[in-house]
């Protein structure tokens, strides 16, 4: 079976006077027809830079160093542009995270939805006009033929995230990345956007990147969730085994983090110690471990394997390896990218 999206060993690099930052350092993932991924780290963990990796917007001094990304078995990296630009928004679109200074403030919003749709269509100005409309309508914005006129300005912020995903929605792609789409909107506006998102992906049947540094925001959004920290995937599996079953000791971390309504209000959140590493300086072992409560000597020294911990479940923890959870990822074949996680976890599981 033929993935969608295929993201093989990944590598990024910006090429700064101070030396290289390796902001994606080796990720493989896949993505399927209908299905929602999650992308999840704090802030500075490679997310947004593998978005734009695979859209090929980097701006310099970041460079793509090595690995593959295939869309329909086609290999995207070191295509021409013009090729790419077919790609761009007509079959993978994306929201940025800040709809203010993604959005023109000297065009109308209709302008810039039109501009779009006649870009990567064969719909005249009439007919674009009409699609534009029809889309503001579909993201739920009231008054479409009014707002058409009106400039980001004049719009709240949650209208504004409406424009944004009408306009990456205009024309049907395949594959939608929200890059930490509910940044900076409050919590009811922030249930509204992803409410929406997920109405549009069922009835249009895309396929979903959802990029986000809170794992609230996804557990009830995605079918699959990666865990990214210093530019690597430290855990990647099915929303419930991450949830419910995290291998790693940064997602629980994370989990740790995130407020739970059913416990007293005596109970404090758990922050996670210290502060992200310096991807100038990657340490040669596991980067989490300067601020894990169970790093070990050989947690320093050597980065840890990716292991099949459970079917559908992969962590690269030497915590697993010593005691003995699961199977090295390569020793199933597991490090073929295009297997995918539910092929190499059915082999573990037998």
């Amino acid at each position: 079976m033929q993935h969608l999206l295929e993201v093989k060993d990944l590598q990024t690099t910006f090429f700064t006077p101070s030396g290289e930052v390796k902001a994606v350092g080796g990720i493989s993932f896949n993505l399927d027809k209908g299905k929602v991924l999650g992308i999840v780290g704090e802030s500075g963990s490679g997310k947004s830079v593998t978005a734009y990796s695979i859209l090929q917007i980097l701006t310099h001094p970041g460079r793509i160093v090595g690995g593959s990304v295939k869309f329909h078995g086609k290999e995207l990296i070191g295509i021409p542009e013009d090729e790419m630009r077919k790609v761009r928004g007509n079959q993978i679109s994306i929201i940025f995270q800040d709809p203010m200074t993604s959005l023109n403030p000297v065009y109308t919003i209709g302008n810039q939805l039109m501009e779009a749709i006649i870009l990567h269509t064969n719909r005249n100005h009439e007919q674009a006009k009409e699609r534009a409309i029809e889309m503001l309508r579909l993201v739920g914005i009231n008054e479409p033929e009014k707002r058409i006129h009106q400039y980001a300005y004049e719009l709240s912020g949650g209208m504004r995230q409406r424009v944004m995903i009408a306009m990456a929605l205009a024309c049907e792609p395949d594959i939608l990345i929200a890059d930490e789409p509910t940044t900076a909107l409050d919590v009811t506006i922030q249930a509204q956007i992803l409410e929406l998102m997920i109405d549009l992906q069922k009835k249009l049947g895309m396929a979903i990147i959802m990029i986000t540094h809170d794992l609230g925001v996804i557990a009830n959004m995605c079918d699959e969730v990666v865990v990214m920290y210093a530019g690597r995937i430290c855990e990647r599996g099915t929303a419930p085994e991450i949830f419910y079953r995290p291998r790693h000791e940064y997602t629980r971390g994370l989990l740790r983090s995130i407020p739970n309504i059913e416990n007293d209000d005596k109970t404090r959140l758990i922050p996670i110690a210290g502060t992200p590493v310096d991807l100038l300086n990657l340490p040669k072992g596991c980067p989490f471990a300067p601020r894990c409560e169970r790093a070990m000597k050989v947690c320093l020294s050597e980065f840890p394997a990716e292991y099949w911990v459970a079917q559908d479940h992969i962590a690269s923890c030497w915590v697993n390896v010593l005691e003995n959870i699961g199977a090295p990822l390569e020793a199933l074949g597991g490090q073929d990218a295009a297997k995918g996680i539910k092929t190499g976890g059915e082999e573990a599981a037998q």
